[in-house]
Parts: C-alpha cells; sequence; structure tokens
C-alpha cells in the first residue's frame, strides 16, 4: 500500500472513531465545542504519529483525548470560565451521537446535566476515572494505563467521586417518560397562565433553578424556595413585547429531551433561542435549569434543524 493509500486507509480509521471520541471529551469537558476542538487535536497527533506502532489505535485515541480534555480542565482559563456558579453544561438534543453510549442506566447518568454539573466538583482525575468506568466500562487496569496511575489509584479517585456524585444527587432513578411530559407541560401552563399555586405544587419542596439570565448574566441566577422558583417561573414564561424582541421573533414552545431529561425548548424559527431543562423526583419537579447563551445553544440548533418536531406547546408566545 502507498503513502497516499495508507493516509486515507488511517484516516478511515480515525473517522470510524470520531462519534465515540466526541461522547468521551463531551463528558469529560460538559461542552460540545471543546468536545469538537480536542477530538481535532487529537486528530493531529494521529497524522503526526508512527502509526505502524500503534498496536491498538482505539485504546492510543482514547489515551490522547483523554490527555487533551484533562490539560484543558487544569488550564487556569478553564478554571475562570467554569468557576463555581458561572458555568453550565451545554445542553444537546435527544439522538445527538455526542451523547454516547446509552444502553445502560449509568451511561444514560452520566452524561445528564446534573451529573456533568455535579463532575465540576471532581478533581480532573477523579472525573476521567469516572467517566471512563461508569460510561464507558474501562477496568482499572485500562484506566491506569489511559492515565498513567496505578490501580489502587484509579480505584480510589473512582470511590471518591462516585461519593461525591451520589452524595450531591438530587434524584437517582429514570422516570417514565409519558409522566415526564405530562408534568412538564403543567408547568408551563401553570407559568404561561400565571397560575403560582399550581406552580408551587409542581414543584419539590427543596426545589432549585439555576439560570444563565436569558444569556445575558455574568453569573448564573438560583433560586431556591417553591414560592421564589413558581415567581421566576411565571415571570419568565409570561409572554411580553420586549422579550419577542429579545428572543427575535415570535418563539414557539416546544416539549424535547434534552440530556436525556423533558425539557422545554424555545424556538424562532428554526433556532433554538432558550431551553429549560427539568430534573424530576418523586412526580414532582426537583431542579430547573435554564440557558439561553448562544453561543450555548448553537450544536443543540443545529440537531433542532435536522429534528422533527411535535406539535408546539404553545405555537405562537
Amino acid at each position: 500500500m502507498d503513502s497516499t493509500a495508507t493516509d486515507l486507509f488511517d484516516t478511515g480509521r480515525f473517522e470510524a472513531g470520531r462519534s465515540r471520541l466526541a461522547s468521551l471529551a463531551y463528558r469529560l469537558l460538559g461542552s460540545a465545542g471543546d468536545a469538537e476542538d480536542a477530538v481535532q487535536d487529537a486528530f493531529l497527533h494521529w497524522q503526526a504519529a508512527d502509526r505502524q506502532r500503534i498496536r491498538v489505535p482505539e485504546a492510543w485515541l482514547t489515551k490522547v483525548v483523554t490527555n487533551l480534555c484533562l490539560d484543558r480542565l487544569r488550564s487556569a482559563q478553564a478554571r475562570r470560565e467554569r468557576a463555581v456558579g458561572a458555568w453550565l453544561p451545554e445542553p444537546l438534543l435527544d439522538g445527538d451521537p455526542m451523547l454516547g453510549p446509552a444502553d445502560t442506566f449509568e451511561q444514560r447518568e452520566s452524561v445528564s446535566l446534573a451529573v456533568l454539573t455535579l463532575m465540576e466538583r471532581l478533581s480532573p482525575l477523579e472525573r476521567a476515572v469516572y467517566v471512563l468506568r461508569e460510561a464507558f466500562s474501562y477496568g482499572h487496569a485500562e484506566i491506569a494505563e489511559i492515565l498513567d496511575i496505578s490501580e489502587s489509584a484509579s480505584q480510589q479517585h473512582l470511590h471518591r467521586a462516585r461519593h461525591r456524585v451520589t452524595a450531591a444527587r438530587r434524584s437517582g432513578s429514570e422516570v417514565d417518560p409519558a409522566a415526564a411530559r405530562r408534568i412538564v407541560e403543567e408547568f408551563l401552563s401553570a407559568a404561561s397562565s400565571g397560575r403560582t399555586e399550581r406552580l408551587v405544587a409542581l414543584l419539590t419542596d427543596d426545589v432549585i433553578a439555576i439560570s444563565d439570565g436569558a444569556g445575558l448574566a455574568e453569573k448564573l441566577l438560583r433560586y431556591d424556595t417553591p414560592q421564589r422558583v413558581a415567581a421566576v417561573a411565571r415571570g419568565g414564561f409570561k409572554p411580553s413585547p420586549a422579550k419577542r424582541r429579545l428572543a427575535g421573533g415570535t418563539p414557539a414552545m416546544h416539549y424535547a429531551v434534552v440530556n436525556g431529561t423533558p425539557a422545554i425548548l424555545t424556538v424562532v424559527g428554526d433556532r433554538v433561542v432558550g431551553s429549560v431543562t427539568f430534573d424530576l423526583a418523586g412526580g414532582r419537579i426537583a431542579t430547573v435549569r435554564g440557558i439561553a447563551a448562544p453561543a450555548r445553544l448553537s450544536r443543540l440548533t443545529e440537531a433542532w434543524r435536522q429534528h422533527r418536531p411535535d406539535t408546539p406547546l404553545i405555537a405562537q408566545w
């Protein structure tokens, strides 16, 4: 095989694994854009490497992507950007290949916005071990090789990561999709019509709401009682000319599934201008996350344009 044919073959091998690598990078970084950059950097490493000496390309590329992501997590810029209270993971529409493996509950949970947010509390190594073990089922010997640590260190990192995620997690079971949709539809109906009592009844006693302030706030906004969350939801979902101008038109409200959780997407034309996701517990809403910063919605918008949505919950808001 001549060099050109070899390069094409090796490029094909990389592309065959690109989706898996992107899914790994997204779980490690919580950002689709950063994940794509990490995978592209890995491709450059792959092109520059002596590929004839790489016995197991999948393992080699997994190690490269993981360590590129760790470098990003450890950077001073990342620490500033991802400071507690200033950052939410980038939402992805159900079916996006970057969400990766979803065969087990652990795999689905590891890509939820709740767990991606909780993983910000972990050290970069704890996060990497947690993702490699829970989402991709690597053994501790394989993880030790990828991260250049001992097997016992891998086990210790996993133990600490699981403990921290479990201790902070607000719900740990999957919700029936039909029930989830009904609760979210009731929430939107109550919020848009101003029925505060009905809103409060839909919320858990320890509910929290987190928002980027329509994409305008420098720091995340946080509300933490049923009454405050209900008041914010009522104000946020009440239509007004000013909100339509901010959205760039008259939005429609659609039900969707984002990172495995129920969501309301605000859509103008074919552009998603807002995403509100819900964590449910015991048949009520435990967490509400609102994201409207355009940079955090670009990939979701791309996926939405390829999506055939149901009839909107509100056609003209």
